[in-house]
């Protein structure tokens, strides 16, 4: 009779997969033996995997790449990595070496990337592309960086007045974007994306403000979805809808040649996740280049500004049980030596799912379990997976020592969480590892963080 953890995951899923295997009745993730590094580092425990970085990178480029060129695309392809997904600067200087541009969100963006430009990780002519509603300490380092040489700077204008500030603080001829504002899915709480210029008010905008002024040129339409690429009626007739925004522009704009689709690749975060990028990539490419040829216009440049996709999947995050508590007939949980609220926030908040596997113990029966944290907080939970509603691990044995890995966190949760600043209940932020590979394919581990101490949290407290 087949009652291991193994033959559960074996009989539920496709297993092994790319990123996932057993070796010696412990899990490997990207072949990264984990049982040894958590008897290096104990948990609680954050992992980045840099290579994954690269490898996500390197994929995205080569299915544009190659659906332009079954469309016979008369344009180029630039991958943008949206900072906001994780500003540590081991992710930027990894997503860096392969030749990508940036897009940024707030004022602190600004002084990370004239730090980028000092350490001689990037040049002046990478694109910056700067989105969101700007505070004015945002649109000042935009113009300060426009003014210091960075001539492929983009501010997209978020809303009508953004522009008299540029007028007032940059020095230099300028390049400017505009973000429409998408209609929400009819599922969605409000119609209209609260960011971005009205589809309808874009050309008459642009020949009011933009057309006769000599300081700037509009060289981009930017184009996003929050909920993402998928292969839905909304999401093509949305995309469209702005490509022939774009279409009438250029009409009236010859300088106008870039569309940014924004970001929206989505990552896996079950077992039965199926999603085929190549066919996405080349419906995109060939839908703007079929819509751009209906309009006797040249097919534009396309941006897109990937973040979770560039980072997610790089991301572990792995736990001891701590203990086991049987609180009713039905009711048994595992606690873990850390808080889903402080390490994981969109579990709670956002009801994210991600791949849960044990660690350890593979041999072993397995038992249906709640996963608890340590805060004292009811929503400080996890009971179910995004493709069954229920957790299985490895029955707890009071002994045996129980690991588990949450897999493909490496996006936001260490910003939504408060890396190293106060948790709730005062839950210590837990130890970073760093991992790499050196030029001759081997393996290299680095503790990029502690766990936070005492000390530490008590001086945000003022102690």
């Amino acid at each position: 009779m087949k009652t291991k953890y193994l033959d559960l995951i074996e009989q539920t899923f496709d297993f092994p997969q790319q990123e996932f295997k057993v070796v010696d009745n412990e899990l490997r993730f990207h072949d990264l033996p984990l049982m040894d590094i958590i008897k290096q580092y104990g948990t609680p425990l954050k992992i980045t995997y840099l290579p994954k970085i690269s490898e996500q990178i390197q994929k995205a480029k080569k299915m544009f790449n190659v659906a332009m060129a079954k469309s016979d695309y008369n344009a180029d392809y630039f991958y943008c990595y949206c900072t906001k997904s994780s500003h540590f600067s081991h992710v930027l200087e990894e997503a860096l070496l392969n030749e990508i541009h940036i897009e940024t969100s707030s004022a602190f963006d600004i002084p990370i990337i004239e730090r980028l430009y000092e350490m001689g990780k990037i040049d002046t002519d990478i694109f910056i592309i700067c989105n969101g509603f700007k505070k004015p300490l945002y649109t000042q380092y935009i113009s300060e960086l426009i003014n210091s040489g960075f001539h492929n700077t983009i501010p997209i204008l978020d809303n009508k007045r953004e522009l008299d500030f540029y007028e007032k603080s940059i020095k230099v001829k300028c390049k400017i974007g505009i973000r429409i504002a998408a209609e929400e899915e009819p599922n969605f709480q409000f119609y209209t994306s609260r960011l971005g210029i009205r589809y309808n008010d874009i050309v008459e905008y642009y020949n009011e403000r933009i057309k006769n002024n000599p300081k700037f040129e509009l060289k981009m339409l930017h184009f996003f979805i929050n909920t993402g690429i998928k292969d839905t009626a909304y999401y093509w007739n949305e995309l469209t809808k702005s490509i022939n925004v774009y279409c009438e522009l250029k009409k009236v704009c010859p300088e106008l040649d870039s569309f940014n689709i924004g970001g929206g690749f989505p990552i896996k975060t079950s077992l039965n996740f199926h999603y085929d990028y190549e066919y996405m990539a080349e419906e995109i490419v060939s839908q703007i280049k079929n819509i751009c040829q209906q309009n006797d216009v040249p097919e534009p440049h396309i941006f897109t500004e990937f973040g979770i996709y560039t980072v997610g999947e790089s991301g572990a995050a792995l736990y001891s049980i701590l203990d086991q508590k049987q609180q009713n007939d039905r009711e048994m949980w595992d606690i873990i030596d850390s808080s889903f609220m402080t390490n994981l926030p969109d579990i709670w908040a956002a009801k994210q799912r991600y791949i849960l596997f044990a660690v350890n113990n593979w041999d072993q029966p397995y038992e249906r379990v709640f996963l608890g944290g340590l805060t004292c907080d009811s929503q400080d939970y996890y009971n179910e997976e995004v493709h069954v509603n229920a957790v299985f691990l490895p029955k707890f044995k009071e002994k045996i020592p129980q690991y588990v890995g949450f897999f493909h966190t490496g996006a936001y949760q260490e910003s939504l969480g408060g890396f190293g600043g106060v948790q709730h209940c005062l839950q210590p932020s837990p130890k970073l590892i760093i991992i790499s590979k050196d030029e001759n394919g081997e393996l290299e581990t680095k503790l990029f963080a502690k766990e936070q101490s005492a000390t530490s949290m008590l001086k945000h407290l003022g102690y």
